[in-house]
């Protein structure tokens, strides 16, 4: 009976641990239009501008414009994990951002999925 209880425990911490479904381009097509300028994913007022990801072997990128709410413009990067979704298209997570001028770095929560034909769709 113990092996019985030990073995479901382990069971239960596996199912836990195993990753979620996978999803399909269809899931991530229902998310919203990725539009080239977006409030911050930070907020505070802050805008992001010219925001054009796309893929570059392992990584998604772009260059993009940081707008604060007094309009004062930084020049950015950020740099995405590509990862392939079965059925078609990119999923760019794990995102890394920096300013140009060195004054910021960070991750970031957005993601962005860029279906096979290049239309572009971010995280709710």
């Amino acid at each position: 009976m113990q092996h019985r209880s030990i073995l479901s425990a382990l069971l239960v911490a596996l199912a836990a641990a195993a990753p979620a479904r996978a999803q399909s381009p269809a899931d991530f097509a229902a998310w919203p239009p990725l539009e080239r300028r977006f409030e911050s994913t930070g907020g505070g007022g802050w805008m992001i501008d010219d925001y054009d990801p796309v893929r570059v072997g392992g990584e998604c990128r772009t260059d993009f414009t940081a707008v604060s709410p007094a309009g004062e413009r930084i020049l950015n990067t950020v740099v995405f994990d590509a990862v392939p979704v079965a059925g078609g298209g990119v999923l760019c997570t794990n995102g890394r951002w920096r300013g140009l001028d060195g004054s910021g770095a960070g991750t970031t929560p957005l993601r962005v999925f860029i279906r096979a034909d290049g239309a572009r769709f971010r995280s709710p």
